[in-house]
C-alpha cells in the first residue's frame, strides 16, 4: 500500500476499442474539431464586430460560445495526439486538469443558460425595465458568476479528489472525469466528503434548472395574450430552449453511461461519454445562427462581401 499515492499517470483504456480504425476516427474528429472552432469562433467574431449587437442577449450567447470552444479545447487535442499514439496515457495532474475543464464547462453551460433564462424572462415579462435591469454593470456580474461560479465549485471538487490515494492508473474512458477518478480510491471511507461535496453540486444546479423553469413558467404565461411576445418568444427563446433541450438530453446519457455503463459495449460508451462535446458545441451556434435574424444576416452580408 506504500505506493498507492504514487500515482504519476493513468491509462486511458477506453482507447482499446479504436485501436483498428485510427486513422478514421482522427479524421472524424479533426474535421469535428475544426467545425466546433469555425461555428463558434464565426459566431463570436460576428457579434464582437458588429456594435448592434452589444446588447445582453448577444453577449451571454457569445459567453455561451466561449464556454463550448473552452470545454471542447480540454479534449479535442488530447485525444487527436492519443488517436495517433500506440500508447494512451495522461500525467496525473494532466488528468486532474482535464477533469476540471470538463466538469466547469459541463456546469458553466448550465450557469449560462440559467442566465439567458433570467435575461429572456426580463425582456419578455418586463420590458418596460429591460435596459435599467439588464445594465452593462449587471451583465458583467452575471457573465461572471456563469463563469466563475462553476470554476470554483469544480476546482474545490478537484482539489478534494487530488488528496485521495489510488489504487488503479486505468481509467476505462476516453479523457478523465472527477468520479472516474474518485471511483479509482483505495479506500471507500476516503471518498465520503467528495460525494458530500458532489451532492451539493448536484443540488446547486438542479437550483439551476428550477429556475430556469420558474423563468419560462412566467414567460409563457406572459405570452399567451400577446402576439408581440409570442414573436419574441418564437425568435428568441425558441434557441435557447433547444440548446437547453440538448444539453439535458447530451446529460441524461451521461449520468445513464455513469450509472449503467458496465452493461454496455466500450464502442457505445465511448460514443455517449463524448457526445456531450460534439453535439452541442455544433448545434447551439448553428441553431442561433440560423434562428437569429441579425446574426444570420450579419454573417449572409459578410460571405456575400468577400465573394464579391
Amino acid at each position: 500500500m506504500a505506493n498507492v499515492s504514487r500515482v504519476t499517470s493513468f491509462v486511458l483504456s477506453g482507447f482499446n476499442e479504436t485501436n483498428s480504425h485510427q486513422v478514421a476516427l482522427f479524421s472524424l474528429t479533426l474535421i469535428s474539431y475544426c467545425f466546433v472552432v469555425l461555428v463558434n469562433v464565426a459566431l463570436i467574431v460576428t457579434i464582437i464586430l458588429d456594435k448592434n449587437m452589444h446588447e445582453p442577449m448577444y453577449i451571454l450567447l457569445c459567453t455561451f460560445c466561449m464556454n463550448g470552444l473552452y470545454g471542447t479545447t480540454g479534449f479535442y487535442p488530447k485525444i487527436l495526439w492519443d488517436l495517433l499514439s500506440p500508447v494512451h496515457v495522461i500525467s496525473y495532474s494532466g488528468c486532474l486538469v482535464q477533469a476540471l475543464v470538463m466538469l466547469s464547462f459541463i456546469c458553466g453551460d448550465l450557469s449560462i443558460l440559467a442566465v439567458m433564462a433570467y435575461d429572456r424572462y426580463v425582456a419578455i415579462c418586463r420590458p418596460l425595465q429591460y435596459h435599467s435591469i439588464m445594465s452593462k454593470q449587471r451583465v458583467l456580474l452575471l457573465v461572471c458568476f456563469s463563469w466563475l461560479t462553476p470554476f470554483y465549485i469544480s476546482a474545490i471538487n478537484i482539489i478534494l479528489t487530488s488528496r485521495l490515494k489510488l489504487c488503479s492508473t486505468y481509467i476505462d474512458r476516453l479523457y478523465c472525469m472527477n468520479w472516474v477518478i474518485v471511483k479509482l480510491a483505495c479506500f471507500p471511507a476516503d471518498t465520503i466528503v467528495n460525494n458530500i461535496v458532489s451532492y451539493i453540486t448536484i443540488i446547486i444546479y438542479l437550483f439551476h434548472g428550477f429556475f430556469i423553469v420558474w423563468s419560462y413558467m412566467y414567460v409563457l404565461k406572459t405570452c399567451v395574450n400577446s402576439l408581440e411576445n409570442r414573436a419574441k418568444f418564437i425568435q428568441t427563446c425558441v434557441p435557447h430552449l433547444t440548446s437547453l433541450l440538448i444539453f439535458l438530453v447530451t446529460i441524461l446519457f451521461g449520468v445513464y453511461n455513469m450509472r449503467f455503463g458496465s452493461t454496455l459495449s466500450p464502442n457505445i460508451k465511448n460514443v455517449i461519454a463524448i457526445e456531450l462535446l460534439i453535439i452541442p458545441p455544433i448545434i447551439n451556434p448553428l441553431v442561433y445562427g440560423f434562428k437569429l435574424t441579425s446574426i444570420r444576416n450579419r454573417i449572409t452580408s459578410g460571405i456575400t462581401f468577400k465573394m464579391k
